[in-house]
């Protein structure tokens, strides 16, 4: 009998020890466990945890929050799991560790204004860190020892001009669309249309299809692209011409681009590299600074357009693409791919979309009923007014959907 009281005595000092131990209300715990799970992918520590909850408790989730993002998983599993996709045409989130995923890692990281991911000229890379082979313009080695080694990425990146790394004129960078993880998926070969739309797909959350348009002028049309497809014109008309009236003009600010590699030695160009065209640079086959796919299959319909240089146009300001939001402090037009890319990047669009992808990604679903779509508005507004930082985007969602 003695035994069993003092039994019954141990358990309930236990209990009361350990409510001592938890000022925190079960829920705020449960939340706060929940916004670490989503936003670093891994629990917390109980220390963590008990700190979150408090701050939870005291009505400061977006300090919650922010301490989950301190976590070193946020930056090498949440960030990088998220970018990996956008780097291929598979949309595979396993490839190796590049350029492009740890320049958005570190953009994010440091609240760079992240519309800069499309035009800046900047290039994240540990540089200098011991036992780790340095960046090079030819191989992927660098990221994929830092991916393997397992190193902290929020404490080894470091910010550079991208010109200065890989030998890009300064005017010639455009964020991670002159990256060489995107080079080697969306230059090699084909026509270089490719950059252009899995831009507009990764980055505006629009493919294509939701940006066809017959009613735009077909002037700047290639000469690839044939007129009669299966000998019946009509499909170019309906079909063809809603896409690439629009693509061909803005696809235009890469003609000076492209992924050179040996074919048949490397057929996936693992050691390739980008090539610019600069000022001086010749074509042998074109005769002037764009690249020779700008011209292939000519024979397709002689009368269309011929590439003459890097000048492009947004002919989507006008008609049922003026939906994306475009911004009136750019004229729409430009030269190179820099200026193209603050296009796309000021556009109401791009906002759009870094949001719904942070909404999915914290709250395990896509935005879909108006409480949902009203969050998305709110989050969007204050991710403009306060310099496009996206560690925001993160807490602002991981409060919306932190639970009761």
């Amino acid at each position: 009998m003695n035994m069993i009281n003092t039994k019954k005595s141990f358990v309930g000092l236990s209990a009361l020890c350990f409510c001592l131990a938890l000022p925190a209300s079960a829920g705020s715990l449960e939340r706060a466990k929940r916004i670490h799970d989503r936003l670093a992918g891994v629990p917390p520590s109980e220390s963590v945890l008990l700190g979150m909850a408090a701050d939870i408790d005291a009505g400061n989730i977006e300090q919650a929050a922010y301490t989950a993002m301190d976590n070193p998983s946020f930056y090498n599993v949440t960030l990088k799991n998220w970018a990996a996709p956008w780097t291929n045409r598979d949309f595979d989130p396993f490839v190796p560790l590049n350029d492009y995923v740890a320049t958005l890692i570190g953009i994010v990281r440091d609240d760079v204004d992240f519309r800069e991911l499309l035009y800046g000229d900047v290039l994240y890379s540990a540089s200098g860190t011991s036992g780790i082979p340095a960046y090079s313009t030819s191989d992927n080695a660098h990221y994929e020892a830092l991916e393997s080694g397992n190193y902290s990425l929020q404490d080894v990146l470091v910010q550079a001009p991208q010109s200065s790394v890989t030998g890009l004129p300064t005017a010639a960078t455009a964020g991670v669309m002159t990256s060489r993880a995107a080079s080697q998926a969306f230059f090699k070969d084909g026509t270089n249309r490719a950059m252009f739309r899995f831009t507009l797909l990764n980055h505006l959350c629009n493919d294509l299809e939701q940006v066809h348009d017959i009613s735009r002028v077909p002037d700047r049309i290639r000469q690839d692209v044939t007129r009669s497809p299966g000998g019946d014109s009509r499909v170019f008309l309906n079909n063809c011409i809603g896409c690439h009236s629009g693509m061909d003009p803005m696809a235009q600010a890469f003609a000076y681009y492209n992924y050179e590699y040996d074919v048949d030695g490397d057929p996936e160009g693992a050691n390739g590299r980008l090539v610019y065209n600069a000022a001086g640079d010749t074509d042998p086959e074109t005769g002037t600074r764009v690249q020779e796919k700008y011209h292939i299959n000519e024979n397709n319909f002689i009368y269309g357009f011929i590439t003459p240089d890097d000048q492009w146009e947004n002919r989507w300001r006008d008609g049922i693409n003026t939906r994306l939001g475009w911004s009136d402090l750019l004229s729409g037009n430009g030269s190179g791919a820099k200026s193209m890319g603050q296009e796309l990047a000021h556009s109401d669009a791009f906002a759009q979309c870094q949001v719904e992808k942070v909404f999915a990604t914290v709250c395990l679903r896509q935005p879909g009923n108006a409480s949902d779509r009203a969050e998305v508005d709110s989050i969007k507004a204050r991710f403009i007014n306060d310099g496009y930082k996206l560690k925001q985007v993160f807490a602002d969602t991981a409060d919306f959907c932190k639970g009761p």
